[in-house]
This record gives structure tokens, C-alpha cells and sequence, in this order.
């Protein structure tokens, strides 16, 4: 089979900060200083893993365990902190609040998107009919995001995502919300493209809906790859591990839950990745220039007495 997502241990970290104080002086490279007293927080850490083409994976873990980080990392929507991600083909994201313009109508939306895929006008005047009848959301399609209920943006943003023919889709929470009409549509619709040859990625709560669809799972634990491997195995150890998690009392189960995300603040790493690094250079001093320059001019006429 074909390899289409390969991760090498990848990191996601983001600068902590206190308040909007201290994301003001981020901006000053004179506070560079100030970052060692800094922290970090891993979002996902050392993750490794491969997907082959045409298979179904679902992410699974509680709620604040990095699934949301990772699926923005397959979909391209952010970079890596550090380690190196390899996707052969393009990828679509699904997710309720993202891809979406909210001033626009449902209608415009569909049209954006799949300018966005490269996809022709002509084509794009066949697909909205199908696109709208699958959404199924009525006069709403002319109403601008906005006005949507989870449910409808969810609905619009899979029905868009399906027919733009991505080569890897990630679909994350998008079908948690609404009714299990579209719910089972829409998981028709992912085994067709199972059927192709198509990859996914399943980020669901459900573990049987994840047994149900994906050949793999993929348990991600407070930011760690936890496991990986047969969806019935996985999904076994992961719901093994909810079960001992629910029998704790609430004391424990907090007391679990803060020393999880400790392990995940660290001091600020100063050595990112190539790529960072080169991205960091080249806009610092943009960024310092068009800030500070703004405040010393205010200071000198403040010291002159302008």
C-alpha cells in the first residue's frame, strides 16, 4: 500500500502567557530575556505514526487530550513546533467551528471552498445543487453563517468537504452534533470513500462509532500517543482505561487530571526547529519595528513636552 501521512516525532507546543501584558512584550526582542522564566505547553509531544492509503483512522481520547491539535496538524492548518510531518495528497478538515466564513451565506461558502480546491467554475455550478441537497438545511443556505446552529455549520462544512473529493479527510467532531439522520449519511458517504481508496481520520467521543467505521484507532493521551494499531484493540484499552477512570473519586480524578497537565508545561524551549527558526528571523524584526517604533516616537514627545 501506498504511504500517505507519515509523522516523525512531532511536537506542538504554545507560549504560555499570563495576560495581555506579557504577549505585548513577546512582540519586543528585548523581552527575549524574559522567555526563560517562560513555559511552554506540549499539546501533542513525540508523536510517530504512519497511515497507508485507503485506510479509516479514528482518533479517540478525553476531552483536552490533543485530538483537535492533531487533526490541524494533518489538515496542514498549523505547523509543527518541531519533528517532521509527510502528506502525500491534499487533505480536507472537517470540524464545526472551522472553514467556514460566518459573513457569508451558505450559498457564497459553498462557492469559496471549492475555489479554494482549485475546482472550475463549470464544475463548481454542478456541484452546488448536490452540495445543497446533501446539507439539507433548507432557506438557511442563503442566510449567512452566522445565524447557523452548530448542527446546520456542520452539515455545510461535511457536505462541502465530501464533494470536493479531498484525497485524505479529516473529519473532527463534525458529525457530534445534530441529528443521527445525518449522522448515518454521512458515515454512508465516508465508506464510499473508503471504497475509493480515499484515507480518513475519524476524531469521534463514540467509540462504537469508531469501531463501527475505521480499520485503526489511535488513542492520544495528554498529548502522547498512548496507542496505535487495531481498532478493537485500541478501542479495548482505551475504554478500559475510562472505566478505572470514572471509578476514581472526583478528588482523584483531579488530582489525575492536574498532574497530567503539569507534565505538559515546560520551561520555554529556546531551540525550535529549522523551519521555525528561519520563520521566526525573517518577521522579528518587522513585527519589532512596526510596534516599538509607534511607542518611542510617543515617548519623545511626551519627554519634550509635545
Amino acid at each position: 500500500m501506498k504511504l500517505k501521512v507519515e509523522l516523525n516525532n512531532v511536537y506542538k507546543s504554545f507560549l504560555m502567557r499570563g495576560n495581555q501584558y506579557e504577549k505585548l512584550l513577546e512582540l519586543f526582542s528585548i523581552q527575549k530575556k524574559h522567555k526563560k522564566n517562560q513555559k511552554e505547553f506540549l499539546a501533542v509531544r513525540n508523536l510517530t505514526f504512519k497511515v497507508y492509503e485507503g485506510e479509516s483512522v479514528g482518533i479517540i481520547g478525553l476531552n483536552g487530550s490533543g485530538k483537535s491539535t492533531l487533526s490541524n496538524l494533518l489538515a496542514q492548518v498549523i505547523q509543527p513546533t518541531s519533528g517532521n510531518i509527510n502528506i502525500d495528497g491534499e487533505t480536507s478538515l472537517i470540524a464545526i467551528s472551522a472553514g467556514l466564513n460566518n459573513n457569508l451565506s451558505g450559498y457564497d461558502n459553498i462557492e469559496q471552498k471549492c475555489m479554494m480546491h482549485g475546482i472550475p467554475k463549470e464544475n463548481i455550478e454542478k456541484l452546488k445543487p448536490e452540495i445543497i441537497e446533501f446539507a439539507d438545511i433548507g432557506d438557511y443556505i442563503y442566510q449567512p453563517v452566522k445565524n447557523y446552529s452548530s448542527g446546520m455549520r456542520s452539515r455545510l462544512g461535511f457536505a462541502i468537504a465530501v464533494h470536493t473529493d479531498p484525497d485524505i479527510l479529516i473529519i473532527d467532531e463534525a458529525l457530534s452534533v445534530g441529528d443521527s439522520t445525518f449522522a448515518d449519511k454521512s458515515l454512508q458517504k465516508m465508506n464510499e470513500f473508503k471504497k475509493r481508496g480515499k484515507t480518513l481520520f475519524f476524531v469521534s467521543h463514540s467509540a462504537a462509532q469508531v469501531r463501527k467505521f475505521c480499520d485503526k484507532a489511535l488513542w492520544i493521551h495528554y498529548g502522547e500517543l498512548k496507542a496505535f494499531g487495531e481498532t478493537d484493540e485500541v478501542a479495548k484499552q482505551y475504554q478500559d482505561f475510562v472505566t478505572w477512570f470514572n471509578q476514581l473519586p472526583q478528588i482523584e480524578k483531579n488530582n489525575y487530571k492536574r498532574e497530567q497537565l503539569a507534565s505538559q508545561k515546560v520551561p520555554y524551549i529556546k531551540n525550535k526547529s529549522k523551519l521555525q527558526k528561519e520563520t521566526n528571523s525573517s518577521s522579528e524584526w518587522v513585527i519589532n519595528l512596526f510596534v516599538a517604533l509607534p511607542v518611542l516616537v510617543l515617548g519623545l514627545l511626551v519627554v519634550l513636552g509635545w
